[in-house]
């Protein structure tokens, strides 16, 4: 007998830091993504796991944008991925991040990632490692394409689509996703859950206005946010949250809700300075402080 679904309303918080902590304490979060023409994808993606608290924040890009994307994202270190002539990621780029997952905590993949034959490798493997894993943008497109995907994952996983992707992914109608939000995510995650043997988490949050994160058992509406998140950018500053908020020992339901909370607080500091007309990814940094502050204790 199915077990029923559990409203959560309260808002998970982040324990108060000791004056003794250091970097290793709260996380090293790793982040694959970027491209030719989405190179500041992956720096926001990293910048908001930093302002989300992580220790150590590296991000993986092809070569011909990794150090473009440094530039964007100072506190961060990063790996060269080694890639096509075309940019098309290289079949070595697998064994390169790999390698860095050994000293990572927490993966995300696919801000400004790219869909193609070599990122669809890329993101199978990583299903097959250990280490929480946070999927959104490219890296849901490229899952799409992954025959069987739920069977291949052997990690806990966070996946967090907007309608269309989420339609992409599991061969729904938008249309028929927006008129059933709760319902839509609830049979998907249901599915997907069976897939995988059930072994491990699988959380989803469904983005857009009231923003549904649910991992099958515990559903949680999300109450901030407003329509000047519209924007470009505003989703890789929500997945290097949730990397964050894993990374700091949260477990993956009560990371995603904590990071689509404070996404959405983030983006409503902001519109009460600048208002939605003008709002950009880049603003949700600038009052991530403000919002991370209201979440600690």
């Amino acid at each position: 007998m199915d077990q029923p679904i559990e409203r959560i309303n309260l808002i998970y918080r982040l324990a108060p830091r000791r004056h003794d902590s250091h970097k290793g304490d709260f996380g090293r979060v790793l982040i694959v993504g970027g491209s030719r023409g989405m190179v500041g994808a992956v720096a926001l993606a990293s910048n908001a796991a930093l302002r989300g608290g992580a220790g150590l924040v590296t991000f993986a890009a092809p070569e011909t944008v990794q150090l473009h994307a440094a530039v964007l994202c100072p506190c961060a270190t990063s790996i060269p991925l080694a890639c096509q002539t075309d940019g098309e990621l290289a079949e070595r780029s697998v064994q390169q991040v790999l390698q860095a997952v050994g000293a990572c905590d927490v993966l995300a993949v696919g801000p400004g990632l790219g869909v193609g034959p070599g990122q669809q490798r890329l993101l199978g493997a990583l299903l097959g490692q250990d280490k929480p894993l946070v999927v959104d943008a490219d890296g849901l497109n490229n899952l799409a394409a992954i025959a069987d995907w739920p069977s291949r994952v052997r990690c806990p996983l966070i996946l967090t689509p907007h309608p269309g992707e989420f339609a992409r992914l599991g061969g729904r109608n938008v249309q028929d996703i927006q008129a059933d939000r709760q319902g839509a995510v609830l049979a998907s995650v249901g599915q997907w859950r069976q897939g995988t043997g059930d072994r491990h988490p699988l959380v989803v949050a469904l983005k857009g206005a009231a923003t549904v994160v649910t991992d099958g058992r515990l559903i949680y509406i999300n109450t901030t946010g407003n329509p000047g998140m519209a924007t470009g950018g505003s989703g890789d500053v929500l997945t290097g949250l949730v990397a964050a908020m894993l990374g700091q020992g949260l477990a993956p339901f009560e990371a995603t809700c904590l990071g689509v909370h404070c996404h959405g607080r983030s983006g409503d500091l902001a519109a009460e300075k600048l208002g939605h007309v003008s709002l950009i990814a880049t603003d949700l940094l600038e009052y991530l402080p403000a919002a991370t502050r209201e979440i600690v204790g």
